[in-house]
């Protein structure tokens, strides 16, 4: 066996663990952490098909950027047992009936996908360099990209008026 698919085998085999241990794990600080060390295995797999930009990226807004958003969050919640409420039976059964659906959906599409077939046609452009990346991202897919940063902005607003308490009145 070559080093290459051991490295793979073992980056794989981490990143399925840590991402079950993120679902499952009871204490949210440790759910960000499992999901940080996915992320780094996750870098570990595209520095294996010599995307080193894409990796130190990957580390960077992941694991950085984004998880240190998760912690704040997670801290300005305050998540504690006691005062947690419990949601009602529909609610749950309305997230398995749909989490249920969503995972038919996605079986079928993968059953049902052709793979393509046909011959490779390469341009002889290095994608890995950061000026080439950097004119196809901002000419050829800009508004996905707007939409990401807009996706982003949500999200922080999202968290900023969950972690708000409301002040009683006396």
């Amino acid at each position: 066996m070559s080093i290459v698919l051991i490295l793979f085998c073992v980056l794989s085999a981490v990143t399925l663990a840590t991402a079950f241990l993120t679902i499952f794990s009871k204490n949210p600080i440790h759910s960000a952490i499992y999901l940080v060390i996915c992320f780094f295995s996750i870098a570990g797999h595209y520095l294996l098909m010599n995307s080193q930009f894409l990796a130190i990226v990957h580390v960077i807004v992941y694991s950085g950027a984004i998880m240190i958003l998760f912690l704040f969050t997670i801290m300005l919640m305050n998540l504690n047992k006691e005062n947690e409420v419990h949601k009602p039976r529909i609610t749950r059964l309305g997230a398995i009936v749909s989490f249920c659906l969503i995972c038919f959906v996605l079986i079928l599409i993968f059953i049902n996908s052709n793979p393509i077939v046909g011959e490779y046609i390469t341009t002889g452009e290095d994608f890995q360099s950061i000026k080439v990346l950097g004119k196809v991202l901002l000419n050829e897919y800009m508004v996905p990209f707007e939409y990401a940063s807009i996706l982003l902005l949500v999200a922080m607003i999202g968290t900023v008026l969950l972690s708000k308490k409301e002040k009683l009145e006396k």
